[in-house]
């Protein structure tokens, strides 16, 4: 058996899609499309949805979406959308200009000319140097 022939053929064209050392994680987001549970081409872009744009973790906490593991940057969910489509058109042996031409079914948060709105800070705590409060814990590392 030679080496070409270990691989999965679908991994093996995200592989050599991928294949420059910067592209590693889109080649990893390219592999989880093709090995996608979904049945159709649509379920498949449906994962590559989930898998690359946060979504909460726990149901009406939009707070949650922050533990959620997909990529964190828009750009870098979006560059990872386009790897998993890849992977799924692979798999669903789609022709290359219908992959290049979907898009996530995603509302864009701010068009591109806007500048993103600046993250609000807490306000310092009330206590002063070297006080204790009750749910900091007193050991150092």
């Amino acid at each position: 058996m030679l080496p070409e022939q270990w691989g999965y053929p679908c991994g093996s064209e995200c592989t050599h899609k991928f294949a420059l050392l910067t592209q590693i994680p889109w080649r990893v987001f390219c592999k989880k499309g093709c090995d996608a549970d979904a049945d159709t081409w649509e379920d498949c872009l449906a994962e590559c949805n989930q898998i690359c744009y946060k979504d909460p973790v726990f149901k009406d906490k939009q707070w949650s979406a922050y533990i959620d593991r997909s990529p964190g940057a828009a750009s870098y969910s979006e560059e990872c959308f386009h790897a998993c489509v890849a992977g799924c058109g692979f798999k669903f042996e789609m022709d290359p200009e219908t992959v290049d031409h979907v898009r996530p079914n995603r509302p864009c948060k701010l068009p591109p000319s806007e500048k993103p709105c600046p993250v609000e800070k807490p306000p310092p705590s009330a206590t002063t140097p070297g006080e204790v409060t009750e749910d900091v814990p007193c050991t150092s590392a």
